[in-house]
């Protein structure tokens, strides 16, 4: 691997150097400095700073040796394995006013755009994902290529999947991950008889395998097939047909080590902890507490950071102190050969096959004995304090069912004392915008408008109490979330949940992404998603059961952190959609929500059929939904749910709001 910083590149900046000691980041530079915009109210002004570190790992260290092909990476004169990566973070200008917190926000594929807040806290954000290429709005790490001893190259099978594609295009980018972002790894020959290109009409519809002497490893968009060769591309001599979805799978060379992104921010994490200013370090004295926070796919990579035992440093301290994985029901594929990052729960696509729960259960459907995420860090003494949240489009769209109740949906798995759970009902994934309009939001391909529910300001108060929690052992909130003992998950059916028939509007039913139990060969290791896949496509052995939570007349869930706009409705709040168009028409929306307004009187329903009781039988007039959103308020911050300036903020927006007001009016 190429050195990122060479000498003559550093003229102007600051080049800190740490010893082998400090968590094995051996240099950071610190390349810019520049103002955050923003009124942070009692932290005062803030600073960005931004640069690039290297680091370098013993792969004989039993905390380094379960990233897959370290032993096979290229070393150093000193036998370690290095690697490189940017880093960026924002504090208070004033060191007065830092409040001892670093809070660790991972990067999203690459993205962070890290601001300011009135308590103070130091945001850290940096490289973790090998495989994105360096972009300047990007935080990314640079890892080594694994090969054998003998220097020739590693090989194993890679699996891609191409879905409407554009009728009648001949050339397909060979990408993978959420939108087909990432660049998949090079073939090892451009032989098509080395390679299976299969289509299907249906996921569970037969293969129909695709004559090699029709495709190519080519670009035709210039050149009529066979086109140019082009290792990144695939070109169909007839064109794509948008009605199959197409199954690509060869052999790929040069394994990154992208593993090595746990270790990465671990050392980081800890340098920036521990390291004393003669060390290097640009935040030496200044942080007593950590907490890691991530949404989505930085979420799931907080979790397999934790369950492989990486929240303990190499000299054996705990990294992070409190965790928030958000909107994260799975764990980020990192650690295996060939493994890509960005994926979302797509068919074939690995990230629910290790375990999904905090506490220890008994995995017998799967055969995987009695697992728990914290198993690694309970045995190390590391075990942060945990929050978990999550909205109803992951248990809709993102396979989260067993993380509450296990691969049987049996019966509730209980929380540790360290792990709180909050669930927020009736939301889309990341949550909706907020505010009070009945028109919905946008979404990307849906049939229904998008949800609104919000799950910011909740959010904004938990963050609170999970600091209060870590630093000051203050207890937080009780958990929220739904239940099979108190009879509130039940199966994904309109008839289960008590959904109600609502005039042109869709059924839940066959909205479900199922999960599925996969099997990736005997190289792949499903406890720890490591090692290499053999098997591709996997076999699909069964459907494990999935539950979702109950509903009631309006087709709103009752149970869980409900947000302001929930307790007082505007329309039923849905975690699924409905795909409007292409090979997936008709089905689940991915995870995103849907929202269905009620009518506004009670003649407008009568007229459409509507079951749902009207805005005006509800609430009477625009005071009416104004007390309404007030006493909503006043209950979360009662529970502590609610900060009383986001408080005040939606009572104000309410009263803006044109709910039953004579503007409103058809």
């Amino acid at each position: 691997m190429k050195r990122l910083f060479p000498c003559a590149a550093l003229a102007g900046l600051a080049l800190l150097t740490s010893t082998a000691s400090d968590a094995e980041v051996t240099r950071l530079v610190i390349e810019s400095r520049a103002p955050v915009a923003g009124d942070f109210g009692a932290a005062g002004p803030y600073e960005r700073v931004s640069g690039r570190f290297e680091g370098e790992l013993d792969p004989a260290d039993p905390r380094n040796a379960r990233i897959t092909d370290i032993e096979r990476a290229p070393r150093n004169a000193g036998g370690r394995v290095v690697y490189a990566g940017t880093f960026a973070f924002s504090r208070p200008v004033d060191p007065s006013r830092r409040s001892g917190f670093l809070v660790y926000d991972v990067p999203n594929r690459g993205n962070m755009s890290l601001g300011g807040n009135p308590e103070g806290h130091i945001h850290v954000a940096s490289g973790w994902q090998g495989d994105i290429a360096a972009a300047p709005s990007l935080q990314t790490l640079e890892v080594p290529v694994a090969r054998r001893a003998d220097g020739a190259p590693l090989t194993g099978p890679v699996l891609v999947r191409f879905v409407d594609a554009p009728a009648g295009s001949s050339t397909l980018a060979i990408r993978g991950g959420l939108g087909g972002g990432v660049a998949r790894p090079v073939p090892l020959s451009l032989d098509t008889t080395r390679a299976t290109l299969i289509r299907r009409r249906a996921d569970d519809a037969p293969g129909e395998r695709v004559s090699g002497d029709a495709w190519a490893l080519a670009d035709c968009a210039a050149v009529p097939f066979p086109g140019v060769p082009d290792p990144a591309k695939l070109c169909l001599r007839d064109g794509f047909d948008p009605a199959f979805a197409y199954e690509l799978t060869y052999t790929a060379k040069d394994p990154l080590v992208l593993g090595i992104g746990f270790a990465a921010t671990r050392d980081l994490v800890a340098f920036l902890r521990h390291a004393d200013v003669d060390a290097g370090n640009p935040l030496a004295g200044e942080v007593r507490w950590t907490l890691g926070v991530g949404v989505s796919q930085a979420g799931n990579f907080l979790r397999s950071f934790l369950h492989l035992g990486f929240n303990t440093d190499e000299q054996g301290r705990r990294v992070f102190d409190g965790l928030n994985p958000r909107i994260a029901a799975r764990h980020t594929p990192l650690n295996f050969r060939f493994a890509v990052p960005g994926g979302a729960a797509g068919l074939y696509e690995p990230g629910s096959e290790g375990p999904l729960w905090w506490s220890a259960y008994e995995d017998e459907v799967r055969g995987r004995g009695n697992t728990s995420l914290l198993a690694h860090c309970t045995r190390d003494r590391s075990c942060p304090r945990i929050f978990e949240t999550f909205t109803s489009a992951e248990l809709w769209g993102l396979r989260m069912s067993p993380n509450l109740v296990g691969t049987d949906a049996a019966a509730d798995i209980p929380l540790p004392e360290n792990v709180r759970r909050y669930y927020f009902p009736g939301t889309t994934h990341g949550g909706g915008a907020g505010g009070f309009d009945l028109k919905g939001a946008q979404t990307y391909g849906c049939v229904l408008p998008g949800n609104p529910n919000p799950t910011t300001d909740t959010l904004r108060a938990l963050t609170g109490a999970l600091t209060a929690w870590v630093a000051e052992g203050a207890e937080p909130p009780p958990s929220l979330y739904p239940t099979l003992a108190a009879g509130e998950l039940v199966e994904p059916t309109a008839v289960a949940m008590g959904f109600p028939a609502i005039p042109d509007a869709p059924s839940p039913d066959g909205k479900l992404n199922a999960f599925l139990h996969y099997d990736f060969g005997e190289g792949f290791d499903p406890d720890d998603l490591s090692g290499v896949q053999t098997r591709l496509p996997p076999t699909v052995s069964r459907a494990v059961p999935s539950r979702v939570p109950r509903v009631d007349a309006d087709g709103n869930e009752r149970v869980g952190a409900m947000s302001v706009q929930h307790r007082a409705p505007l329309g039923t709040y849905l975690g699924w959609n409905v795909q409007a168009t292409g090979y997936y028409a008709g089905q689940g929306c991915g995870f995103q929500g849907g929202f269905i307004p009620f009518a506004r009187t009670r003649a407008e329903r009568d007229a459409s059929g509507d079951p749902r009781l009207s805005l005006e039988e509800r609430y009477g007039d625009h005071e009416g939904y104004v007390r309404a959103v007030r006493t909503a308020a006043a209950e979360l911050m009662a529970q502590r749910l609610l900060l009383p300036g986001d408080a005040e903020r939606l009572i104000a927006e309410a009263r803006a709001s044109d709910v039953l007001t004579q503007e409103a009016r058809p």
